[in-house]
């Protein structure tokens, strides 16, 4: 159980004292003291307390080691996505940290696909990514980037480089969004999600691309999602056809169905 080191911990993380602790939740110091040092074991009616106070699950406080979290997880359980509140399961990441103790973005590119499917939560298999940061993105998030491959998600292009924020729970993904899945089938997916997680226990995945057809997988076969944020792509877009040209084509397009039904008249 780890309640002693985690209230000691969420505490210090809101720059509090004992004292001030203790006069929250109508306690003496002393007996804050002996629940934080672990020479004490609260009642129920007390864990009910510091989850009231810490807005955490009282088997949040006792079950999870939250020093062991990275910083983008712990910061979302303390503005309130606890997995456990909401019915989910806790997903413990596998990440990496530069000089500053900030994460870094690991870079999942082609080569590396193959290996990320089996070794995405050994932490000496990530550690080996190449890394990079997007200062413009948030510090308290998980970031990571994958190189897709093939034309389903037109027009990203082939080879685009496209970055994900980590997603906790999963019961959060939105309809009609882009999100990157790891599945055990498929390995590294980048497709339009609907989530039908609450009534059929899968999610239907969707290209960009028309030709290929929506399919649904089993979220136990699921073993990470990322939102989608951006990409990046050596790749210059085509430009968009100009007015007169739309027109010209038009009118061919006319020409011809006036030719096809004159011969279909004769």
């Amino acid at each position: 159980m780890y309640f002693a080191s985690n209230i000691k911990l969420l505490r210090k993380r809101k720059g509090r004292t004992q004292d001030d602790v203790a006069l929250a939740l109508n306690m003496k110091r002393p007996t804050l003291s002996g629940y934080e040092n672990a020479v004490a074991e609260p009642p129920l009616s007390v864990l009910a307390q510091f989850s009231e106070y810490y807005k955490l699950s009282i088997d949040t406080l006792l079950k999870v080691d939250l020093s062991k979290l990275p910083e983008s997880q712990l910061s979302q359980i303390e503005r309130g996505y606890d997995p456990f509140v909401r019915g989910s399961q806790l997903r413990v990441l596998a990440t990496t940290v530069d000089a500053q103790n900030e994460e870094n973005i690991e870079l999942v590119n082609e080569k590396a696909k193959a290996g990320y499917a089996t070794g995405f939560a050994d932490p000496d298999y990530v550690s080996i990514l190449p890394t990079f940061r997007l200062p413009f993105l948030s510090r308290n998030k998980k970031y990571r980037t994958f190189q897709i491959s093939g034309d389903s998600m037109l027009p990203i292009p082939d080879g685009a480089y496209v970055t994900g924020e980590f997603v906790q729970n999963w019961l959060s993904i939105h309809d009609r969004q882009p999100y990157i899945i790891l599945t055990l089938d498929d390995g590294i997916v980048f497709k339009v999600v609907e989530n039908r997680i609450a009534q059929e226990g899968k999610l239907r995945l969707y290209s960009l691309n028309p030709v290929y057809q929506p399919y649904d997988v089993d979220i136990r076969d699921v073993r990470e999602v990322w939102k989608f944020i951006n990409y990046i792509t050596n790749q210059f877009p085509e430009p968009l056809p100009s007015s007169d040209l739309i027109y010209q084509t038009l009118n061919e397009v006319k020409d011809d169905i006036k030719s096809i039904r004159k011969k279909l008249d004769e």
